[in-house]
């Protein structure tokens, strides 16, 4: 039975921050409406997103915005019982800086505490590269994943090592984009890590290649283009990723699911899921995968699927409350949207839910008006929540009861995510710039503004109390981004400047005090720093980078294969 919520202190949402520091947003496509948003054609009945204020600068007081708003209701209570790569040379640089200040869409869970009055006890609130015909299933390229008439040559591994001096890691491979992408780029999918392989995918292929050397392992073609993948595979190698029914730009859906085995590169089942209503079709597509399930997750409805086999687990519930995106990993956790009629208002919850039943093991449910943005941990239980004007991060139990509220100063906290909530983009989990433990949660601060230097800090918050502990700094123009915790420590990554190499570096959980744990080299910072805001996994004493985004000059193909795709450092 729910509970009536206490009252609180909501905080002020802060528009996300300036181009490069979020995720860029999926393009106009089939089921998008082009504009500063990826939400389809506006607010639709019976969509679980309101409509999101503008993006553009973190809003300073006296430009529009205030300072801080006044106290508002909490968003939740318990109820029932008890997770542009490549070189930038001239023209094509300026280009890219053009196309990303038109549709760039800076990650989900930007928010801005008040703490006024608060103790933190109480919750508060693409178009197809030719357009010609393909055939119905994907194949191997036989040309292992090459394509012809390569002309411009990115740089080598030991190019970039020439210059590297001791203390700083090596270059251990790179691999090249190699693909002819359409007009306005294409988003990256993966790493995906299966044994001694680590596999990409992007626009129509997907790539795996030796963990060790860089080896360029198998390449498998997909039929069209990939538009929705999982954060991860299964423990056994295996991934389920999204793709287009059709190559028309007009007429294409996001629904058809291809398995993977990574290990090999050899394609498995392949289905495709039914998006016949028109919400359905205009939504944004989720995936996970935990255990052996993978999730297919919109606004309307959701499906799961054996990922061995293709076996459909679960679907559409009975009832008004339908799972919308779910998280993958050790925990599934659902994002649930309610409403019986399309003049009904629109509730949400968060619910556990049985990874091959899909059956809720409990359920706390948000108040009126608020929405799930993303899970930033399933372990301790951290959620980002929002209205269209406010934003915050609610902790949860392990049974689903509310712990608190994260508070701290006038400041602002952002993450990257594949869009402003998992309705505009991306997944419910997979953000980068968050990690927790058993205590603490630590989450990334916008760049300063207001200076000639960007520059952030890693803040971190009890988890019992909500309240900071402290605020540890990224040296001067640099960013700083948490990656997970590991042995004790939190993994963090500082990303590159042109002539600085970035680092994956520790902080200490009871201070913040920063310290070197890989040092990339400076002679590779400027391959680094042109990888658009990078996904970064440290594993086995080396970090792997992918841009986010491939994007180059439409007339500069050859230099768009050349683009930096994979970056590895260490032994």
């Amino acid at each position: 039975m729910t509970q009536p919520p206490p009252e609180g202190f909501g905080a002020p949402y802060d528009p996300p921050s300036a181009p490069g520091y979020g995720y860029p947003p999926r393009q106009p496509g089939p089921y998008t409406q082009p504009g500063p948003y990826t939400q389809p054609f506006g607010p639709q009945p019976g969509h679980p997103y309101p409509a999101q204020p503008g993006y553009g600068y973190p809003a300073q007081p006296g430009q529009g915005y205030p300072a801080q708003l006044p106290t508002v209701p909490m968003p939740g209570g318990p109820a029932g019982t008890g997770g542009g790569g490549g070189r930038l040379r001239g023209r094509t640089g300026m280009v890219v800086g053009a196309v990303l200040a038109v549709l760039l869409l800076a990650g989900g869970g930007v928010w801005l505490a008040t703490g006024e009055g608060g103790d933190g006890k109480k919750p508060v609130a693409g178009p197809s590269g030719d357009g010609g015909e393909r055939s119905a299933s994907p194949t191997e390229d036989t040309e292992d994943g090459k394509d012809d008439d390569k002309g411009v040559a990115g740089p080598t591994a030991a190019e970039l090592d020439a210059g590297r001096k001791p203390g700083e890691a090596k270059v251990a491979w790179l691999a090249e984009n190699g693909v002819d992408l359409p007009e306005y780029g294409e988003e990256t999918h993966g790493p995906w890590f299966a044994g001694g392989i680590v596999a990409k995918g992007m626009y129509r292929k997907v790539t795996g290649y030796a963990i060790t050397g860089g080896a360029e392992k198998w390449s498998l073609r997909l039929p069209t283009d990939l538009c929705a993948s999982p954060s991860a595979a299964t423990a056994d190698g295996k991934v389920v990723v999204g793709i287009e029914d059709n190559v028309s730009e007009k007429e294409a859906s996001c629904s058809v699911l291809q398995m993977i085995d990574l290990r090999t590169g050899k394609a498995g089942w392949r289905k495709t899921v039914d998006r016949a209503a028109i919400q359905d079709g205009l939504s944004n597509v989720a995936m996970s995968i935990s255990g052996d399930t993978v999730t297919f997750g919109r606004n309307t409805a959701s499906n799961a699927f054996r990922v061995s086999d293709g076996e459909e687990l679960f679907g559409r519930r009975e009832g008004a409350c339908q799972p919308f995106a779910f998280t993958g990993g050790d925990r599934m956790i659902a994002a649930v949207t309610c409403q019986a009629e399309p003049s009904d208002p629109v509730r949400q919850q968060v619910q556990e839910v049985d990874p091959v039943t899909g059956a809720p093991k409990w359920t706390y449910e948000l108040q009126p008006g608020w929405s799930v943005a993303h899970v930033y941990s399933v372990s301790p239980l951290v959620i980002s929540v929002q209205q269209p004007e406010k934003s915050t991060v609610v902790v949860l139990n392990d049974d689903g009861t509310y712990r608190s509220q994260m508070v701290g100063g006038a400041g602002g906290y952002g993450v990257r995510c594949g869009g402003e909530s998992v309705g505009t983009g991306g997944n419910l989990d997979g953000c980068a710039g968050v990690a927790a433990d058993a205590e603490r949660f630590y989450l990334s601060a916008l760049p300063a503004t207001g200076s000639g230097a960007r520059t952030n800090a890693v803040v971190a918050f009890d988890l019992a109390t909500g309240k900071s502990v402290w605020r540890s700094p990224a040296p001067a123009g640099r960013l700083l981004f948490p990656l997970r915790t590991e042995d004790g420590k939190v993994l963090v990554h500082l990303e590159a400047l042109y002539r600085e190499g970035g680092e994956i570096g520790t902080l200490e959980p009871s201070t913040g005090t920063y310290a070197t744990l890989l040092k990339h080299p400076a002679s590779a910072a400027g391959t680094e720093s042109s990888l658009f805001a990078p996904k970064v996994v440290y594993r086995d004493g080396r970090s792997c980078l992918l841009p986010r985004r491939i994007s180059l000059d439409e007339d500069e193909d050859e230099e768009e294969k050349a683009a930096t795709a994979v970056l590895v450092f260490g032994e």
